[in-house]
Parts: structure tokens; C-alpha cells; sequence
């Protein structure tokens, strides 16, 4: 096999490059209508009410701990396993962190570790949970719902690995990652290994028509554009005293007045990315299939194999952002694929051995489950343009390592 094989990689197809340069050539690069065709179309794909477009995953994140009014010394439980962004978002506002353990066959953030962390405190310590849709695999937010709503809880869903994925509920009813049903706010991201690739990029999708419309602010500075919210007086936008405009029962203000009501970020998608996404977004469930077959492949290859400690295996409702082995001698693996140019990766280290999250008092012990998966986990190549042969050589490799 001469060239690389990477864990995940995009595909540009002619169309995409066409969206791209007709943006280019149009009068807008940025805040222009393909953004609004974006987020309507993506909504439309998740289920969800309303969908606000901003610069990546982790911009999306820290707008939902905002909207959320996150505050010091608010405290929100998520996993361990994930992206540092799904705990630091918490922190861009003062909060702290609870990580709470893994289940280990799903390697999602585990239900009953959230509820014994709840239990074991007076009601109104915690504010918010922040599952994550770890490696594709749907969270069961219905369950997660219920526990909120005990403890007076927020949801934000980090949907980032599973755009297409879903969990049935207990009416035996498909829930899209990302429809809003049962989480307040969830987030996207459009990087280019994800399944919809723009280069850098995010959504935030809700049912929640106020946190929408504060997102949309705190997107742009928090500055509005809307003459029914306006807080000062058309007399202080024109620039005159009362005496001194012509007719002041026809008071209104000038179409370039705009208010800065709260304090917000620039983490805007520019229309090229939007334009990039929404082609993408055509194909999303076309991924999404190659992706699960891609799936099943891997799991028939290693299914009894002594040498495998776990697998994500074949799930109903999973996206596959990611396929993990949990493998013996794992160092030992990654590093002879690597010299067979298979750059398989590792994710994720656990958030709370990161030396930032060690400093606030988090230490080896503290979340065993999670501990025990980062010691054995490697993803494997997972992306629709993997090829049959590639595929075979990557099982081949991995066969060889363990059994020659």
C-alpha cells in the first residue's frame, strides 16, 4: 500500500468546489444568505426547530455555556472522554468541571456515576450535564432528561461525532442526535474529519426559540439589529435633541442604528463554509451508510480475536466518526501501523489527567473506567472514501502484529 492511510479524511468532490467558488464570486464571502440556507437545511436534517451556524465546535460550545448563563462557581458533569472543549467550555465562564466515569461497554458518559455524583450532594450543586455522542454512538438523552429534570438540570448534547445518529426511545421512536427533544442546546462540528467537512465550522441546533435568538446575538458581538429591542431612544440614534428632529410623532430610527446589548464573541461562519457545508450536507447520509458498512466490516474481521479487549462493534443508531479497538500492547500496534503508513489515533486522553485539569485537583484513581479504556483504545481508519483494499490492509496489518 504506497500511500498513507489516515484516521479520517474529507471528501471534496467537483459540486463541492463549485458551491465554493460561486460563493467567491458572489457578492457576499460573509453574514450572507447561504449561512440562513445552511442552518435550515441542517436543522431540517436533525429534526430540530431552529440551527445557528458559527465558527467551529468549540465556539459553539462556549455560546451554549453563555446562553445557559453559566456562571462561577457553577458546577457541570461531563466525561472524561471526549475533546478538552466539551469541559473547557465550562471554564471559559468561571464554572467547574465534574467529570463523572465512563460505562464501559459504550464508552459513553455513564448515567448512574452522574446520579450517585447527585445523590450525594444537596439539590441546586449541580446547574448542567454535557454528554457527548462519543465516537458516533447516541447518548440516551431520554434517560438523561429525566435525571435533569429531578435535579433541575440543563443539557447541552455534544452531537459533534454524530450528525445521521440516533437512539430509540422508550416508545421504540427513532431520536436524531441533535432534534432538541430531550437536550436544551446541541452542537456540531464541521471540521474536516467530521462527517460534514467546511474546514473549520460549527452548528448549535435547539427547540428553544429564546436561546436561539440569544445565540444569534452573542454570535456577533451581541450586537442587534431590531427597532422592538432597541434600548435607547430614536432621538440618541439620529444624533439630535427631540426639539430639533422635523417630526417627532414619526420617531423612528435610522436604518444604520444597531445595539450592543450583552457581551459577545465574533464566532461567525463565513457564506463559503456555509456554502462548503450545505453541499456536503447533500451527501451526509450516503457517508453515513459507507461508514456503518465500514463498520461492520471491522467488526466481523476482529470479532474473536483473543487479542481484542473491546470493540465499537454494530450499533443501532451509530454515526462512526470514530471505530475503536481496545487492543493489548496498544503502544506496540500504533507505532507498526504507523511504519505501514496507517496513522490510526488515539482518543481520547482523559480530560482529567490533562495537566491543566490536574492543577484543579483531578489525579489518576479518580475515574477508573475511563482510565482503564485510555490505556487499551486506538481508532482505526474510518472515513465514506476508505477503500475495500485499504480496509484490508488495515485488518491485515493488524492481524499480523498480533498473530505472526
Amino acid at each position: 500500500m504506497n500511500n498513507p492511510i489516515p484516521y479520517g479524511r474529507q471528501n471534496i468532490t467537483e459540486e463541492d468546489i463549485e458551491a465554493v467558488v460561486s460563493t467567491l464570486k458572489s457578492d457576499y464571502l460573509t453574514q450572507g444568505p447561504r449561512i440562513a440556507k445552511f442552518e435550515e437545511a441542517f436543522a431540517a436534517y436533525v429534526d430540530s426547530k431552529y440551527a445557528v451556524a458559527v465558527s467551529n465546535g468549540t465556539a459553539a460550545l462556549h455560546l451554549c455555556a453563555m446562553a445557559l448563563n453559566v456562571q462561577p462557581g457553577d458546577k457541570v458533569i461531563t466525561t472524561p472522554i471526549t475533546f478538552a472543549a466539551s469541559a473547557n467550555c465550562v471554564r471559559y465562564c468561571g464554572g467547574e468541571v465534574v467529570f463523572a466515569d465512563i460505562d464501559p461497554e459504550s464508552y459513553l458518559l455513564d448515567i448512574n456515576k452522574v446520579r450517585e455524583l447527585l445523590e450525594a450532594s444537596p439539590k441546586g450543586t449541580y446547574q448542567g450535564i454535557i454528554p457527548v455522542d462519543f465516537a458516533g454512538r447516541a447518548v440516551n438523552l431520554e434517560e438523561f432528561r429525566q435525571l435533569a429534570e429531578e435535579y433541575d438540570l440543563w443539557i447541552i448534547e455534544d452531537a459533534c461525532h454524530a450528525p445521521g445518529g440516533y437512539f430509540e426511545d422508550a416508545k421504540s421512536q427513532k431520536q436524531l442526535c441533535g432534534n432538541g427533544n430531550f437536550a436544551d442546546l446541541a452542537i456540531f462540528s464541521f471540521h474536516p474529519v467530521k462527517h460534514i467537512a467546511s474546514g473549520e465550522g460549527g452548528m448549535i441546533t435547539t427547540n428553544d426559540k429564546e436561546l436561539y435568538e440569544k445565540l444569534l446575538r452573542l454570535r456577533t458581538h451581541g450586537i442587534i439589529k431590531d427597532e422592538s429591542k432597541y434600548k435607547n431612544t430614536p432621538e440618541f440614534a439620529i444624533g439630535l435633541d427631540e426639539s430639533r428632529i422635523p417630526n417627532p410623532e414619526s420617531r423612528s430610527y435610522p436604518n444604520w442604528y444597531m445595539e450592543m446589548q450583552e457581551l459577545g464573541y465574533n464566532y461567525r461562519l463565513t457564506d463559503f463554509q456555509a456554502a462548503l457545508g450545505n453541499s456536503q450536507l447533500k451527501r451526509a447520509d450516503e457517508g453515513l451508510a459507507k461508514r456503518r458498512e465500514i463498520a461492520a466490516t471491522y467488526l466481523k474481521a476482529f470479532k474473536e480475536k483473543d487479542y481484542i479487549k473491546g470493540q465499537s462493534g454494530v450499533v443501532e443508531g451509530h454515526a462512526y466518526h470514530l471505530y475503536v479497538l481496545e487492543v493489548e500492547d496498544r503502544l506496540g500496534l500504533y507505532n507498526y501501523l504507523r511504519e505501514n503508513k496507517i496513522f490510526a489515533q488515539i482518543h481520547y486522553i482523559p480530560c482529567h489527567l490533562m495537566p491543566y485539569y490536574r492543577e484543579l485537583g483531578w489525579q489518576e484513581g479518580d475515574l477508573p473506567v475511563a482510565e482503564h479504556y485510555y490505556k487499551y483504545c486506538v481508532s482505526l481508519p474510518m472515513f465514506p472514501t476508505l477503500q475495500e483494499e485499504e480496509q484490508d490492509f488495515v485488518i491485515e496489518k493488524i492481524n499480523s502484529f498480533y498473530e505472526d
